[in-house]
């Protein structure tokens, strides 16, 4: 009986997969306003009915997509929201996750992208999950420097809060470079010259630094 329970897990797991799936490649494509339920359920080869009932609605359908993006995230890097990286560690997981989306996520990406700029504006469905993710990164990189400043493998006077808000906007930046030109834009390399210099930035060690 417990083998039987099992396989009806996993196979229930594997089909809201496919919906998941199928979802950030319509979504990535045409947009959530452009993608029905129908869409994405005929996709992921099961029923509208059995697409609302995993996730009670488009708006659940998109969350998960979004979960489903940095939990993929944090598992290809073995991060935990516990850990507690160096600056060097911090920039290199950074780095292999850009790395691995110019290979193999390239729909999330655009996907990620596109809602960024379809819920700018307070009020949207989910402009507050945006700003709060934002945040999140930006709190995270902080502390990351902060952490640095208090063992002393940073600069004293690090300004931390400024730092945390062009790393993260620099990760936006060279996403949608990619994205509008990837036949010339290299993100992992251009990634990996951004950190090694804030790398030596923060360490102190850069020129003028």
């Amino acid at each position: 009986m417990a083998g039987v329970k099992g396989q009806v897990q996993r196979r229930g797991v594997e089909r809201r997969r496919a919906m998941v799936d199928a979802a950030i490649a319509l979504f990535a494509r045409n947009g959530v306003r452009g993608t029905g339920v129908a869409a994405v359920a005929e996709r992921a080869g099961v029923t509208a009915s059995a697409l609302i009932h995993h996730f009670g609605s488009k708006d659940g359908l998109l969350r998960a997509v979004l979960e489903e993006a940095d939990r993929r995230a944090l598992e290809r890097l073995s991060a935990t929201p516990a850990a507690r990286p160096t600056v060097r560690e911090a920039f290199d997981w950074l780095v292999r996750d850009v790395e691995h989306t110019a290979a193999a996520e390239r729909e999330l990406a655009a996907l990620h992208t596109t809602l960024t700029a379809e819920n700018l504006e307070p009020g949207a469905a989910l402009h507050i999950w945006f700003r709060d993710r934002n945040r999140a990164l930006r709190a995270r990189l902080a502390e990351v420097f902060r952490r640095a400043v208090a063992d002393g493998s940073a600069r004293a006077d690090l300004p931390v809060e400024i730092l945390a808000a062009e790393a993260a906007a620099f990760l936006e930046g060279v996403r949608l470079l990619w994205l509008l030109d990837p036949e010339r834009v290299d993100p992992a390399a251009v990634s990996r010259g951004y950190f090694d210099a804030l790398a030596a930035r923060v360490e102190g060690t850069a020129p003028g630094g």
